[in-house]
């Protein structure tokens, strides 16, 4: 195929899938429940709830395994996956308080 007829075809592809996305994007809008759970109280909730409640409900850290084996290593575990794997935004001096806070109450 020459480069000028390959052209007019990648061209018209694109314009057909333009075309076909615009006419299939359309505004979602929906309304959330309401938030049944909240974080249970406990040292440096504040900064607990500043830093997971953007991400997730309560509800999730609720569903978390508990224990004697499920203490700060598993809670220091849980907040690194969340800024390494999920990408949370959370701020390397409140890390140990988030820890505190989850080992001590959950």
């Amino acid at each position: 195929m020459q480069y000028h007829s390959m052209r007019s075809v990648l061209i018209a592809f694109g314009v057909a899938a333009m075309t076909i996305g615009g006419l299939q994007a359309k505004p979602i809008t929906y309304k959330l429940p309401p938030e049944t759970a909240k974080l249970k109280p406990g040292p440096n909730l504040d900064v607990a709830q500043a830093n997971c409640s953007g991400c997730h409900s309560a509800d999730y850290i609720q569903t978390q395994p508990e224990g004697p084996k499920f203490k700060k290593d598993f809670w220091t575990a849980e907040v690194n996956k969340m800024i390494k794997v999920y990408g949370a935004p959370i701020d390397e001096a409140d890390v140990g308080k988030i820890v505190d806070y989850l080992t001590a109450t959950y």
